[in-house]
Order: structure tokens, then C-alpha cells, then sequence
């Protein structure tokens, strides 16, 4: 029976683990999200795994063929209790599959409301938590950000925040 599993990267090896694991027939799934990095005196917006060191793989563990997963170039192991791989309830991993595009990347959050604390992913305010003021129909969000003691009402994008954790 087909079961979806967590398995732990090397450093920086999704691209190589992902690559090489759906060379040898496994389903993979790495949620990505779109943040704002600052590079060289610039931001950069770059798509970034949402669990930085893991991804999910969808195999049959009856059939032995997990033992090829640890093996593969750019992972390191299944994550297991006592010798075995431990699933990950498929209604997890389908809910991040379903608020994912085509590309893996995350959508914007549906349901946020107002008062909520937030996490902004790109822009120049990128990782700043912030509380929702307002929230537009055309898919802007006003936020409250806390600068220098001051509160700033700023404008993004309904796709540029999370919810704060």
C-alpha cells in the first residue's frame, strides 16, 4: 500500500534528492514557498522549501523499496521509529499538495482575517510580523508593522505573508 513519508535531506540536496528519486520512480512532493532574501544590496525573491532538510515520498514499504530511497543521492535517511519508516497521515500531506500551484509553490493563505498576526515572506520588510489591518477584494492586505516603536501602515500582497507562528 502507497503511504506518503518524510525523508531528511543532505544540506542544500532537495534539487539532487528530488531529481534522483523521481529518476527511480518515486513520487516526491516539496512544498516551496516564495520569500525575499536580501542579496548584494538587492532583494531577491527565490522559492525555498517550506521545511528546509525534508520532503515528502510516496512509496510501498511492503515491497522493500524504501531501502533504495536511503541510498539516493542527496538524501540522508527516512525518518523512522525503531528501524521502520513512519508514515505521514495522507490528509497532512494532501492538504499542502491541494494549497500548492503546479510548481509546488504554496498559495496565498485563504481565511485570513483581520487582527491576525502575520509573517511577511518578501519585500523589504520580509520576516517582520505584523497584525492585519485590513484586507482588500483585490487581493492587497493592509498591515500594521511596529518600526522603531512607531506603527506603519503598509500595503502587500495577500501572497507575501503567512500566518506568524
Amino acid at each position: 500500500m502507497l503511504n506518503w513519508y518524510l525523508v531528511q535531506l543532505k544540506p542544500n540536496g532537495h534539487r539532487l534528492a528530488k531529481a534522483n528519486l523521481e529518476r527511480q520512480g518515486f513520487k516526491t512532493f516539496l512544498p516551496l514557498q516564495n520569500v525575499t532574501k536580501r542579496s548584494a544590496h538587492k532583494f531577491v525573491d527565490r522559492n525555498v522549501p517550506l521545511f528546509p532538510g525534508y520532503m515528502f515520498v510516496e512509496l510501498d514499504t511492503s515491497q522493500n523499496a524504501w531501502r533504495k530511497v536511503n541510498s539516493t543521492l542527496g538524501v540522508a535517511r527516512i525518518v523512522s521509529l525503531g528501524g521502520t519508516p513512519t508514515p505521514v497521515p495522507s490528509a497532512i500531506v494532501n492538504e499542502f499538495i491541494s494549497r500548492c500551484d503546479d510548481g509546488g509553490v504554496l498559495r496565498p493563505i485563504q481565511g485570513l482575517e483581520v487582527g491576525q498576526d502575520v509573517q511577511v515572506l518578501r519585500g523589504p520588510f520580509a520576516d517582520f510580523v505584523a497584525k492585519v489591518e485590513e484586507i482588500s477584494p483585490d487581493q492587497r492586505v493592509w498591515i500594521l508593522i511596529d518600526l522603531l516603536g512607531q506603527s506603519s501602515r503598509i500595503s502587500v500582497a495577500e501572497d507575501a505573508i503567512a500566518l506568524a507562528s
